[in-house]
C-alpha cells in the first residue's frame, strides 16, 4: 500500500469562532455516524480510556489524507436521508476549534496517523497555519479511531446530546416522513433531521426527527448545523403528523386542542390540517363526539346522554366544524359530531310498550290525571301520549319521559305512574319541548317550563 505522508495546509480562512469543544466533538460522531450507516458496521464507540482521553472510534473504511476538505461528499449527497453530514466529514471545523480550545487531537485509521500543529505556510514561511501532520499509520484497526486530549466529560456529553440516538426520549411513532417523540416535562422540543438535532422549539408538543427530507431542508442546513428556520421543517413536520395514526399521538393532539378556548395550545395546533387529523385519528380510534363550545352550550343533555352512553365529548374549535361534515376519519368513517350522534341516539330507542289495560289500578288511576292536566295547559291535538317499560336496551332505564317531535308523541317509563307528582312533573317537562326546539338546559327551553309551570300554579293559587 502506497501511503502517502506530509503535511497538509488545512487553509482555514473562515473559522466559526462561536463554536465550542462541544461542537468539535458533535462533527466527529456525526462522521463515524454517517460511516456506521454507510458500511453497515457497528456502532459507534464513545469512550473514555485509563489516560483520561476520550475516543470517538468507527469501525468503517478508515480515515484517509484526502478527507481533509469542506467540498460536499458525492457518496453524501446521494444518500441524504441515510446521513447525517453534509459537507464531507467536517474534519477542518472541528480540528481548528479543538486547536483554539487547547485539545490534542490524535487520529488512527489504517490508512495513516494524523495530528494537528501549526507550521508555516507553503511560500508564506512568515505566516504560520493549521496543518495536519499525515504519517503512517501506527495502530493496525478497522475504521477510525480519534482521540482527545484534554477535552470535558461535560463536552462530548453535550455533544452527544445533539444525537437523537444518545437522548433518553420516547419515540411515540414512526411514520414514512419521521418519528414523533414525546417531549419531558419542563423540557424544549427539539427537532432533528436524520437524528442530529438543528433547531429547538419552546412551544412545539412533540419533538420530530425527519428522516425523509426535502430540498429545501437539505440546503437550510448550514455549516453551523444550527439556528435551522422553522421555514425549512415545518411542511416536514406537518406532513409527519398527517401521517400518524396512533390513539397516543391524537390523544395528546386533541387534548392539547381542547385548550384553544384558554389561548394556550401548542404550535402545531394552531395549523388546521392538523386539528382536522387529530379529530380524524381519535373518532377511528375511540368513542367520541365531537362539538364545538356553542353546540354543547346548546345540546348539554343530548351530550350527557353521550357520556353515559360512554362517549368522551371532544372540543373542536369552530374554525373546523364546517370541514368535519365532509371529513371521514382515518378509517373512512363518518366523523361523530353532535347531529350524527342524536340520529344515533334517536334510533336506539327499543320500547317496550304498556298498554292501559296492562297497567294495575293505581297506576290507571295516576295515568288519567294527565286529562286533568290538559284542562289547564294546552298541549298538540295530534300528539300521541303512551305507557313505555324500556326505553332503550343499552341503558339502564333512567329515562323518565320522552319527547319525539318527528314522531309527534311523548312516552313516559312505567315507574313514574307509582306517584303522581312525579308523573305530572315528568309530563309537564315533556310537553314544554312540544313549545320550543330548543333542548333541556338551554335558557329557551327553562323559558319554556317556566311559562307552563306559571299555568299551572295560576290554577292552583286560585282553586276554591
Amino acid at each position: 500500500m502506497n501511503t502517502k505522508t506530509g503535511k497538509f495546509d488545512l487553509n482555514m480562512e473562515d473559522v466559526l469562532e462561536a463554536w465550542g469543544p462541544a461542537d468539535g466533538a458533535r462533527e466527529l460522531i456525526a462522521n463515524a455516524l454517517d460511516e456506521h450507516a454507510l458500511t453497515d458496521t457497528q456502532e459507534p464507540d464513545i469512550y473514555l480510556d485509563d489516560k483520561g482521553r476520550w475516543h470517538i472510534r468507527d469501525f468503517g473504511r478508515g480515515l484517509r489524507y484526502d478527507h481533509f476538505t469542506q467540498a460536499e461528499n458525492e457518496e453524501k449527497l446521494e444518500r441524504p436521508d441515510t446521513v447525517i453530514g453534509k459537507f464531507g466529514v467536517g474534519l477542518k471545523d472541528a480540528l481548528a476549534t479543538f486547536h483554539r480550545h487547547g485539545i490534542n487531537v490524535v487520529i488512527h485509521s489504517k490508512h495513516n496517523t494524523f495530528r494537528t500543529e501549526e507550521a508555516p505556510k507553503h511560500g508564506f514561511e512568515d505566516i504560520s497555519t493549521l496543518h495536519v501532520d499525515v504519517q503512517p499509520p501506527k495502530q493496525s484497526l478497522e475504521g477510525t479511531d480519534v482521540i482527545l486530549d484534554g477535552i470535558s466529560k461535560d463536552a462530548i456529553e453535550e455533544a452527544k446530546g445533539n444525537f437523537i440516538r444518545y437522548s433518553d426520549v420516547e419515540q411515540l411513532e414512526a411514520t414514512r416522513f419521521g418519528n414523533v417523540y414525546r417531549v419531558a416535562d419542563g423540557e424544549s422540543a427539539a427537532v432533528y433531521v436524520t437524528g442530529l438535532k438543528v433547531a429547538e422549539e419552546e412551544n412545539f408538543l412533540f419533538s420530530y426527527d425527519i428522516t425523509n427530507t426535502t430540498k429545501q431542508i437539505r440546503d437550510a442546513l448550514n455549516r453551523e448545523r444550527s439556528n435551522v428556520g422553522r421555514t425549512a421543517y415545518t411542511a416536514r413536520v406537518k406532513r409527519i403528523l398527517r401521517a400518524c395514526e396512533s390513539e397516543t399521538v391524537a390523544e395528546r393532539l386533541v387534548d392539547d386542542l381542547q385548550r384553544f378556548t384558554e389561548g394556550s395550545t401548542h404550535d402545531e395546533l394552531g395549523w388546521k390540517p392538523i386539528q382536522l387529523h387529530a379529530v380524524q385519528i381519535l373518532n377511528a380510534r375511540r368513542k367520541v363526539v365531537v362539538s364545538t363550545v356553542d353546540e354543547q352550550r346548546r345540546n348539554r343533555d343530548l351530550l350527557d346522554h353521550a357520556r353515559d352512553d360512554g362517549y368522551d365529548v371532544v372540543t373542536v374549535p369552530d374554525r373546523i366544524r364546517d370541514e368535519l361534515n365532509s371529513t371521514d376519519d382515518i378509517d373512512g368513517n363518518t366523523i361523530r359530531d353532535v347531529s350524527v350522534y342524536q340520529n344515533e341516539y334517536e334510533d336506539s330507542f327499543e320500547f317496550t310498550w304498556v298498554t292501559e289495560t296492562d297497567l294495575r289500578e293505581p297506576e290507571r288511576q295516576i295515568w288519567d290525571l294527565r286529562h286533568d292536566l290538559f284542562e289547564i295547559v294546552s298541549h298538540p291535538a295530534d300528539y300521541e301520549f303512551r305507557i313505555a317499560q324500556q326505553f332503550r336496551a343499552t341503558d339502564d332505564d333512567s329515562t323518565q319521559g320522552l319527547h319525539q317531535g318527528r314522531d309527534q308523541r311523548i312516552i313516559v317509563h312505567r315507574d313514574v305512574l307509582t306517584d303522581a307528582s312525579t308523573f305530572l312533573g315528568v309530563l309537564l317537562h315533556e310537553l314544554a319541548h312540544t313549545r320550543t326546539p330548543f333542548p333541556d338546559q338551554t335558557r329557551e327551553f327553562e323559558n319554556a317550563l317556566t311559562d307552563l309551570l306559571g299555568e299551572v300554579g295560576q290554577v292552583a293559587v286560585h282553586k276554591e
